[in-house]
Protein backbone atom coordinates (compact mmCIF):
# COMPACT_ATOMS: atom_id res chain seq x y z
CA UNK A 1 0.00 0.00 0.00
CA UNK A 2 2.62 2.28 0.80
CA UNK A 3 4.31 1.54 -2.32
CA UNK A 4 0.84 2.38 -4.34
CA UNK A 5 1.06 5.56 -2.64
CA UNK A 6 4.65 6.50 -3.23
CA UNK A 7 4.37 5.48 -7.04
CA UNK A 8 0.90 7.95 -6.96
CA UNK A 9 2.84 10.84 -5.60
CA UNK A 10 5.30 10.23 -8.12
CA UNK A 11 2.99 10.34 -10.97
CA UNK A 12 1.13 13.76 -9.49
CA UNK A 13 4.42 15.02 -9.56
CA UNK A 14 5.41 14.15 -12.84
CA UNK A 15 2.23 14.95 -14.35
CA UNK A 16 2.24 18.64 -12.66
CA UNK A 17 5.43 18.82 -14.26
CA UNK A 18 3.71 18.78 -17.86
CA UNK A 19 0.52 21.06 -17.34
CA UNK A 20 -1.17 22.11 -14.60
CA UNK A 21 -4.09 19.19 -13.88
CA UNK A 22 -7.63 19.81 -14.22
CA UNK A 23 -9.96 17.59 -12.33
CA UNK A 24 -12.51 16.21 -14.57
CA UNK A 25 -14.84 13.58 -14.73
CA UNK A 26 -11.98 11.61 -16.31
CA UNK A 27 -9.80 11.61 -13.39
CA UNK A 28 -12.81 10.29 -10.92
CA UNK A 29 -12.68 7.59 -13.74
CA UNK A 30 -8.98 7.67 -13.01
CA UNK A 31 -8.98 6.84 -9.28
CA UNK A 32 -11.52 4.39 -9.96
CA UNK A 33 -9.32 2.40 -12.04
CA UNK A 34 -6.50 2.88 -9.72
CA UNK A 35 -8.69 1.23 -7.33
CA UNK A 36 -9.59 -1.96 -9.43
CA UNK A 37 -6.01 -2.10 -10.29
CA UNK A 38 -4.80 -1.82 -6.81
CA UNK A 39 -7.49 -4.43 -5.53
CA UNK A 40 -6.07 -6.75 -8.61
CA UNK A 41 -2.54 -6.10 -7.04
CA UNK A 42 -1.28 -4.54 -10.17
CA UNK A 43 -0.22 -1.37 -8.34
CA UNK A 44 1.59 -3.04 -5.56
CA UNK A 45 3.28 -5.59 -6.60
CA UNK A 46 4.51 -4.20 -10.03
CA UNK A 47 4.74 -0.39 -9.37
CA UNK A 48 2.17 0.49 -11.99
CA UNK A 49 -0.28 3.20 -12.30
CA UNK A 50 -2.73 4.56 -15.03
CA UNK A 51 -3.80 8.30 -15.22
CA UNK A 52 -6.36 9.29 -17.59
CA UNK A 53 -5.06 12.55 -19.62
CA UNK A 54 -8.96 14.49 -20.15
CA UNK A 55 -10.15 11.24 -22.08
CA UNK A 56 -11.08 7.75 -21.07
CA UNK A 57 -9.39 6.65 -24.54
CA UNK A 58 -6.20 8.51 -23.84
CA UNK A 59 -4.08 6.97 -20.96
CA UNK A 60 -0.65 7.78 -19.07
CA UNK A 61 0.99 4.97 -17.45
CA UNK A 62 3.86 4.65 -15.44
CA UNK A 63 5.69 1.61 -14.42
CA UNK A 64 8.37 1.55 -11.68
CA UNK A 65 10.85 -1.16 -12.48
CA UNK A 66 11.48 -2.80 -8.98
CA UNK A 67 14.11 -5.70 -9.96
CA UNK A 68 16.19 -6.91 -12.91
CA UNK A 69 18.61 -4.36 -15.31
CA UNK A 70 16.22 -1.86 -15.62
CA UNK A 71 15.65 -1.57 -11.95
CA UNK A 72 14.94 1.72 -10.37
CA UNK A 73 13.32 3.75 -13.73
CA UNK A 74 10.11 5.20 -13.93
CA UNK A 75 8.92 4.42 -17.37
CA UNK A 76 6.28 6.55 -18.75
CA UNK A 77 4.14 5.33 -21.04
CA UNK A 78 0.98 6.72 -23.35
CA UNK A 79 -2.17 3.92 -24.15
CA UNK A 80 -4.52 5.50 -26.55
CA UNK A 81 -7.55 3.32 -26.92
CA UNK A 82 -9.52 3.60 -29.99
CA UNK A 83 -13.27 3.07 -30.52
CA UNK A 84 -12.92 -0.56 -32.48
CA UNK A 85 -11.41 -1.78 -29.06
CA UNK A 86 -11.30 -4.41 -27.81
CA UNK A 87 -10.95 -5.77 -31.41
CA UNK A 88 -8.00 -3.59 -32.25
CA UNK A 89 -5.04 -3.43 -29.65
CA UNK A 90 -4.24 -0.77 -27.65
CA UNK A 91 -1.45 1.65 -29.25
CA UNK A 92 1.37 1.69 -26.43
CA UNK A 93 3.80 4.17 -26.97
CA UNK A 94 7.43 5.14 -24.40
CA UNK A 95 7.21 8.94 -23.86
CA UNK A 96 11.11 8.87 -22.86
CA UNK A 97 14.09 7.90 -25.03
CA UNK A 98 14.87 4.44 -24.00
CA UNK A 99 17.68 1.84 -24.63
CA UNK A 100 15.57 -1.03 -25.00
CA UNK A 101 15.49 -4.08 -27.85
CA UNK A 102 11.77 -3.77 -28.06
CA UNK A 103 11.71 0.05 -27.73
CA UNK A 104 12.76 1.58 -30.86
CA UNK A 105 14.00 5.63 -30.36
CA UNK A 106 10.71 7.03 -31.34
CA UNK A 107 8.76 5.64 -28.51
CA UNK A 108 7.39 2.16 -30.28
CA UNK A 109 6.64 -0.95 -28.46
CA UNK A 110 7.16 -4.39 -29.81
CA UNK A 111 4.99 -6.84 -27.95
CA UNK A 112 3.28 -9.76 -29.41
CA UNK A 113 -0.11 -9.57 -28.16
CA UNK A 114 -0.24 -5.23 -29.34
CA UNK A 115 0.66 -7.10 -32.46
CA UNK A 116 -0.52 -10.47 -34.35
CA UNK A 117 -1.56 -12.10 -31.11
CA UNK A 118 -4.02 -9.60 -29.89
CA UNK A 119 -7.49 -10.99 -29.30
CA UNK A 120 -10.48 -9.25 -28.38
CA UNK A 121 -10.73 -11.13 -25.13
CA UNK A 122 -7.03 -9.62 -23.70
CA UNK A 123 -7.46 -6.88 -21.47
CA UNK A 124 -5.71 -3.40 -20.53
CA UNK A 125 -4.16 -5.59 -17.64
CA UNK A 126 -2.95 -8.19 -19.64
CA UNK A 127 -0.71 -5.07 -21.69
CA UNK A 128 0.50 -4.07 -18.43
CA UNK A 129 1.75 -7.13 -17.35
CA UNK A 130 3.52 -7.74 -20.98
CA UNK A 131 5.13 -4.57 -20.62
CA UNK A 132 6.46 -5.38 -17.46
CA UNK A 133 7.09 -8.72 -18.31
CA UNK A 134 9.25 -6.68 -21.32
CA UNK A 135 11.45 -5.18 -18.61
CA UNK A 136 12.46 -8.13 -16.51
CA UNK A 137 13.08 -10.37 -19.81
CA UNK A 138 13.92 -7.91 -23.10
CA UNK A 139 13.36 -10.00 -26.19
CA UNK A 140 16.19 -9.68 -28.75
CA UNK A 141 14.51 -12.01 -31.14
CA UNK A 142 11.87 -9.84 -31.72
CA UNK A 143 12.95 -5.81 -32.15
CA UNK A 144 12.35 -2.61 -32.66
CA UNK A 145 15.94 -1.32 -31.86
CA UNK A 146 18.19 -3.68 -33.09
CA UNK A 147 21.27 -1.95 -32.21
CA UNK A 148 20.51 -2.99 -28.70
CA UNK A 149 19.47 -6.39 -29.69
CA UNK A 150 22.24 -7.69 -31.07
CA UNK A 151 24.30 -5.79 -28.39
CA UNK A 152 22.05 -8.29 -25.88
CA UNK A 153 22.64 -11.15 -28.18
CA UNK A 154 26.43 -11.06 -28.36
CA UNK A 155 27.56 -9.33 -25.01
CA UNK A 156 24.84 -9.69 -22.19
CA UNK A 157 27.62 -7.74 -19.38
CA UNK A 158 27.68 -5.00 -21.80
CA UNK A 159 24.17 -4.36 -22.56
CA UNK A 160 23.66 -4.48 -18.68
CA UNK A 161 25.92 -1.20 -18.66
CA UNK A 162 24.69 0.69 -21.56
CA UNK A 163 21.00 -0.06 -20.16
CA UNK A 164 23.00 1.34 -16.93
CA UNK A 165 24.62 4.29 -18.74
CA UNK A 166 21.22 5.03 -20.83
CA UNK A 167 18.87 5.14 -17.86
CA UNK A 168 20.99 8.23 -16.28
CA UNK A 169 20.64 9.67 -19.60
CA UNK A 170 23.84 9.01 -20.63
CA UNK A 171 24.43 8.27 -24.58
CA UNK A 172 25.08 5.15 -26.04
CA UNK A 173 26.22 4.18 -29.59
CA UNK A 174 26.10 7.69 -30.19
CA UNK A 175 22.50 8.29 -29.25
CA UNK A 176 21.27 10.38 -25.93
CA UNK A 177 18.77 9.01 -23.94
CA UNK A 178 16.08 10.34 -21.00
CA UNK A 179 17.18 10.17 -17.27
CA UNK A 180 14.40 7.37 -16.24
CA UNK A 181 16.21 7.02 -12.67
CA UNK A 182 13.91 7.58 -9.69
CA UNK A 183 14.99 10.28 -7.12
Amino acid sequence: MIASFLLLLVCIWWKGKEKAVTWTSGHALAFRMIIIFNAHGLIATSGTILFFDFDVCSWLFFFLSWAGMYKGGVFKFSFNIKETYPHEAPKVTCLQKIYHPNINLQGNVCLNILREDWKPVLTIQAVVFGMQYLFLEPNPDDPLNKDAADVLKANKSLFEQNVTKSMKGGSVGGESFDNVLSA
